[in-house]
C-alpha cells in the first residue's frame, strides 16, 4: 500500500504580485519547510471570495496541501487580494474583513436576506469551532496563522528567511 503523504500547513499568505496564495508547509516526517505557490487566475475585484476559496480548496492539485488550512482562512486571503485589486490598502482590507467577521449583537437578524443570514451563521459556527478545539484535539493545528507582508513589502512576498530553502 502506498503511504499517503501528509502535509502540515505552517503559514498561509497572499502575494499580490503576481496574485497567488502562498503556503509554507512541511512534509510529514521531514524537517524541511517548503513553499507552495498557487497562482490565482480569473479573479477580479468583482469575484466571490467564498467561491474562489472553495474552488482552491477542492482543486485536485492543491487539495492535499490545503487540508490544514480552513476555508475561512482562504476566504480571508482572497478578500485581501480583492481589496488590493479594488485599490484598498492592506490595512483597510484587514479592517473591513474584521468588521465583517464580528457579529453585531444589536443587529436584527430577521431583517437580513438569506445570503447575509447564511454568512452570520457560518461566522457563528466558525467561532464555535474555534472555541471548541482544544490542544489535545487531533484536528487541532497548533501553529497555523495568517501572516502578511507589511505594506511596504507588498510587491515581494515578505517571508522570513527560514522558509526560503527548498523552493
Amino acid at each position: 500500500a502506498r503511504t499517503v503523504m501528509t502535509y502540515v500547513a505552517k503559514k498561509c499568505g497572499v502575494c499580490f504580485q503576481p496574485p497567488s496564495i502562498v503556503l509554507i508547509y512541511k512534509d510529514d516526517g521531514k524537517d524541511k519547510t517548503r513553499q507552495r505557490i498557487m497562482p490565482v487566475r480569473n479573479f477580479s475585484k468583482f469575484s466571490d471570495c467564498s467561491m474562489a476559496a472553495e474552488q482552491l480548496k477542492n482543486n485536485p492539485r492543491h487539495k492535499v496541501y490545503l487540508e490544514g488550512v480552513s476555508l475561512h482562512q482562504l476566504q480571508k486571503l482572497y478578500s485581501l487580494l480583492k481589496g488590493h485589486l479594488g485599490g484598498e490598502s492592506l490595512a483597510e482590507s484587514l479592517e473591513k474583513f474584521r468588521r465583517e467577521e464580528t457579529i453585531d449583537p444589536e443587529e436584527d437578524m430577521n431583517k437580513l436576506d438569506d445570503k447575509e443570514l447564511a454568512k452570520r451563521k457560518s461566522i457563528m459556527d466558525d467561532l464555535f469551532e474555534k472555541n471548541r478545539k482544544k490542544k489535545d484535539d487531533p484536528d487541532f493545528i497548533y501553529d497555523i496563522e495568517v501572516e502578511f507582508p507589511q505594506d511596504e513589502q507588498l510587491e515581494s512576498c515578505g517571508w522570513d528567511a527560514e522558509s526560503g530553502e527548498e523552493i
